[in-house]
């Protein structure tokens, strides 16, 4: 028999994830009445937060002081390109950092009903990963809900705005390989649409570039930041009778499908073939051989977003706010790039 916990002010999406034995993101899409969660599923959730007394859009202090305490996550997309690890990740540091009295709901920015989803929330979390968001990104600021938008660098300058520079992690990354001797590179590009995508190509090329050197088209191929792409964009490499030396892969999930690739079709990485990737997800150390890549620091932008948005939710901070902040992502050098300085 499931044990229920008799204290209501315990009650909050991680206890009802725990004890409905599924993750934060699904017990929030079911108190939401998202379609993308199975009746049984959805009907045992709300009956958990039932008995905990746990009540996601208006409880008590709510009705007496008109919020909902809840916040709204949105993502570009929940379908494509945003990786399992990179939604964990956020979803995980902004659990851990906001005030208890509050909970989260995911969303995609291409739900066809945000408008009305946006009126329940206090505050808005928006992790932007394409042009294509500004739209949401409008929409929600005109209804003046205090809102802070992680991760892409936008146009407005009345939005606080944490960015990651993806460009000069792709550099540093791809200088470093120059160093140890690089000249033939590969390249698997990332999800078309998002801006990251675009900004560590233009690092990897500058970098080149710098040094005299070029990319062989026949050694580019798209991905779409999920594994299953990198290991096909991999063998798209591998196709032909020459291959570079070293294959930056614009994420670490893509890196994981190109080195399977590259087992496969029996080159050694990274005695034949060096990979690099990006994002030092968490399991990126323990891949075989333990991946040279970027961290980007997704937990530090989500920690200084919910910061800076429950300042607005306590009214320290106006909800039109010029507060802008860049953070450097950091080369991790492991074992997956060799050195050709002295072959």
């Amino acid at each position: 028999m499931t044990k229920i916990a008799s204290s209501k002010k315990d009650a909050t999406i991680r206890t009802i994830a725990n004890i409905a034995g599924v993750s934060h993101t699904t017990v929030s899409r079911a108190l939401n009445d998202s379609p993308a969660v199975k009746m049984a599923t959805k009907f045992k959730i709300k009956k958990i937060a039932e008995q905990l007394g746990y009540v996601p859009n208006i409880n008590a202090k709510g009705l007496a002081s008109q919020r909902t305490y809840l916040i709204g996550v949105f993502f570009t997309s929940l379908d494509v390109g945003t990786s399992d690890s990179f939604l964990s990740d956020v979803v995980h540091e902004i659990n851990n950092n906001l005030p208890s009295e509050y909970s989260i709901s995911i969303n995609s920015m291409q739900d066809g009903d945000r408008s009305s989803a946006v009126q329940k929330f206090d505050g808005a979390l928006v992790v932007s990963q394409a042009k294509s968001d500004d739209r949401a990104i409008n929409e929600i600021f005109k209804r003046n809900l205090p809102m802070v938008v992680l991760n892409r660098p936008i146009d407005r300058r009345d939005v606080p705005n944490i960015i990651v520079d993806e460009y000069v992690g792709s550099k540093a990354i791809t200088d470093y390989e120059i160093r140890l001797g690089h000249k033939d590179f590969g390249l698997i590009r990332g999800e078309k649409q998002f801006a990251s995508s675009h900004e560590r190509e233009r690092g990897f090329r500058d970098a080149l570039a710098e040094h005299g050197l070029t990319v062989n088209p026949m050694f580019i191929a798209d991905g779409n930041y999920l594994p299953k792409s990198g290991y096909a964009a991999m063998r798209e490499i591998l196709s032909s009778s020459l291959h570079p030396t070293c294959v930056f892969c614009s994420n670490d999930e893509m890196a994981i499908g190109a080195i399977r690739a590259c087992s496969d079709l029996g080159y050694r990485v990274p005695e034949d073939i060096s990979i690099s990737g990006y994002d030092d997800t968490r399991y990126s150390k323990y891949l075989l051989p333990a991946l040279t890549t970027v961290n980007k620091p997704t937990e530090l932008i989500a920690r200084k977003g919910i910061k800076l948005l429950t300042k607005m939710l306590k009214g320290e901070l106006p909800v039109r706010s010029k507060v802008r902040d860049a953070v450097e992502p950091i080369p991790i050098i492991r074992n997956s790039v060799v050195d050709l300085r002295n072959k």
